[in-house]
């Protein structure tokens, strides 16, 4: 009786484009970043991750963005992290213009201790 060969494990098969994980991505050439950090005032923590939240679903769906992320500190529970990736500085200038911007902005400060934010440029 022949011996048989063992059986290979098949590869998965791969689409003909490269595919990178989400973090590993190579943004569009004038995609910005932008991290920012926020501490909210005694006493205004829900209010203030209510209004962050508020912010995430319409601005996801604007045309010029990649990303929106919302992050809490784990360790500093009043501190808030907005992650946000814009195809463009101008991407960006017309989220500012939004209704859900514009009304964030008005309320912000009454929720803020502290406000930091950087704009960012993909290297590599």
């Amino acid at each position: 009786m022949a011996k048989r060969k063992p059986r290979r494990a098949r590869k998965p098969k791969r689409s003909g484009r490269k595919t990178r994980g989400a973090a590993g991505r190579k943004l569009p050439k004038n995609a910005v970043t932008l991290i920012v950090i926020l501490r909210a005032r005694e006493g205004q923590e829900t209010l203030l991750e209510a209004e962050l939240r508020a912010l995430v679903s319409p601005s996801r769906r604007e045309a010029g963005c990649l990303t929106y992320n919302l992050h809490r500190s784990i360790d500093t529970p009043v501190a808030h992290l907005l992650h946000e990736v814009w195809a463009s500085r101008e991407a960006h200038t017309e989220h500012t213009q939004t209704r859900h911007f514009l009304r964030w902005n008005a309320r912000k400060d009454a929720l803020l201790a502290s406000r930091e934010a950087n704009f960012w440029k993909q290297i590599v």
